[in-house]
């Protein structure tokens, strides 16, 4: 892992941008010198890690005492895109415009996007915990299909959020099952993107004991603010 920049911001996190090979990446980092929990943050559906509303997650997660760190998987943000890939996400932009189903156009892109973006961030979270001040339990906050993946297969992640919007591949909805860990789901209940009955089973389908189901008026953008306040004290009770 290279760090490329760093600044320290009013609030007092140190924010560096780093590579790690050919995956880029940010790390925030509170302003404590005791060691802090990570959190992952991942855009749904694998928005740049520049987009203003990660950025804005990440800094106040920071503040409040965890590690939070964000890259461009493969496929994903700023990394480059194959001829298919531009030709699926073509294809569900005119399905999407025309109303017709998008299911299956949905499930031959995510699909394989959550496949190539999984080993990125499996390779940064092992770079990760081996900088000094970082330490475990890791949480992961962010894009469902990829955090299901995630919680599913790696035991370093201790606590889930993730926001109920987009498709999620059925890959993916079986590996809900297998799911133990703590989990906040946040669910906007006039997400045009998320059918709400979809949402509401996969939460179902979840094997964890402890899930929580917060629930909003409003589009797929428009979480409240004060949701991160609570997503916040979510991970504290289980990362520290």
């Amino acid at each position: 892992m290279r760090f490329t920049s760093e600044q320290r911001l009013d609030d007092g996190v140190l924010e560096r941008e780093f590579t790690l090979g050919q995956i880029p990446g940010t790390l925030w980092t509170p302003d404590s010198a005791a060691p802090a929990p990570l959190v992952l943050i991942a855009h749904n559906n694998g928005l740049p890690k520049k987009d203003s509303r990660l950025v804005a997650r990440a800094r106040i997660t920071a503040a409040s005492g965890c590690t939070v760190a964000t890259i461009d998987a493969e496929g994903c943000g700023d990394r480059p895109r194959s001829a298919a890939d531009e030709q699926a996400r073509a294809e569900l932009r005119r399905a999407m415009q025309a109303g017709e189903p998008v299911d299956e156009i949905f499930e031959s892109f995510v699909g394989p996007l959550v496949d190539k973006a999984a080993p990125d961030w499996l390779t940064t979270l092992d770079a990760l915990l081996e900088l000094p001040g970082i330490s475990g339990p890791v949480g992961f906050s962010g894009w469902m299909a990829l955090g299901i993946r995630l919680a599913a297969t790696e035991p370093r992640i201790a606590a889930a959020g993730f926001f109920a919007g987009g498709f999620v591949p059925r890959a993916q909805r079986e590996q809900a099952r297998q799911i133990t860990i703590p989990l906040l789901m946040l669910l906007q209940w006039d997400d045009e993107g998320n059918p709400r009955q979809r949402a509401l089973d996969l939460f179902d389908s979840f094997g964890s004991k402890e899930k929580t189901l917060h629930a909003n008026l409003g589009g797929h953008t428009g979480t409240p603010w004060f949701e991160l306040e609570d997503s916040n004290r979510f991970f504290g009770r289980h990362l520290r």
